[in-house]
């Protein structure tokens, strides 16, 4: 990782300097993405790093693992801020676009490729073992749209000489980063708001825990992510059974479901409860 985001780096310096000494929005749009690029990268390291680390502190019994959703969430804005920027200088150039040489377009874009697929190469193995790493992956993979992008309306200004080539292709990205900051943003606030995971159904899991041989009564359940990737849950069981079995049971339900961190709690039949399982499932 730290090698992809010195290629990274070194490529949006020189994207961005082109971009600006030939006044090509495209180019500038790209090298926005790019940047949104290089923050996923320092994101997925420094989380990587942090989670590996831990804490020792007391106060903080989580280790650094929120660190990675809060830089998610400036992720997001910064890419919702450079696809908004790009859109109006796209509008504002609709009545003259200046002339944008095509050829270093083209030299850029193909730097861009090139830059990408060494990155893709490299992270790609350990993008299967790490969230954090693949969703730097992900982020190069789809920064290789706006490099194509910019390869087309080089192309197309080469050939053509249309000058609205290069507005198009910076409205195409812009439009292709928006909707994927806004849902890495919900993505990330949905996770600081401790919603339960969208692919977890509480009411099936509760009815799951219901079903486990003694459990007459499942309340006090709780399901959250910590970061992706990591759901946690509590609950608390009534039963008469044995606990340690209940407790085994019960613990293989949520690992079926992914909920390896789970803090189970089995409670005598007279503690208080605020749900009830169905008497066939006692």
């Amino acid at each position: 990782m730290v090698i992809a985001a010195g290629i990274l780096t070194v490529f949006f310096a020189v994207e961005l300097g082109t971009a600006l000494a030939i006044n090509s929005i495209a180019l500038l749009a790209d090298a926005g993405h790019m940047l949104t690029d290089l923050v996923a990268m320092f994101m997925g390291l420094t989380a990587v790093l942090l989670a590996k680390r831990g804490s020792t502190s007391p106060s903080r019994t989580y280790g650094w693992h929120r660190a990675e959703v809060f830089t998610a969430v400036a992720n997001a804005v910064l890419l919702m801020g450079v696809a908004c920027f790009i859109l109006y200088e796209a509008v504002e150039r609709l009545g003259g676009a200046p002339e944008v040489p095509g050829v270093p377009m083209i030299v850029v874009a193909l730097a861009g490729l090139l830059a990408n697929a060494v990155v893709v190469m490299l992270l790609r193995s350990q993008s299967k073992d790490s969230l954090a790493v693949k969703g730097a992956y992900m982020e190069v993979i789809a920064d290789t749209v706006g490099s194509i992008g910019v390869l087309i309306a080089g192309i197309v200004t080469v050939t053509t000489r249309w000058p609205y080539a290069d507005v198009v292709v910076a409205v195409f990205v812009a439009l292709w980063v928006l909707p994927r900051a806004i849902a890495l943003a919900r993505a990330a606030l949905r996770i600081l708001s401790e919603s339960s995971p969208s692919h977890i159904d509480v009411d099936e899991l509760r009815a799951a825990l219901c079903a486990v041989e003694g459990v007459s009564e499942v309340h006090d359940l709780h399901v959250w992510t910590l970061v992706p990737g990591k759901d946690m849950v509590t609950a608390h069981l009534t039963s008469n059974r044995d606990s340690a079995r209940v407790l085994d049971d019960a613990r293989a339900v949520l690992a079926a479901r992914g909920l390896d961190h789970a803090t189970v709690q089995v409670e005598p039949p007279d503690a208080a409860a605020d749900c009830e399982c169905e008497s066939q499932n006692r």
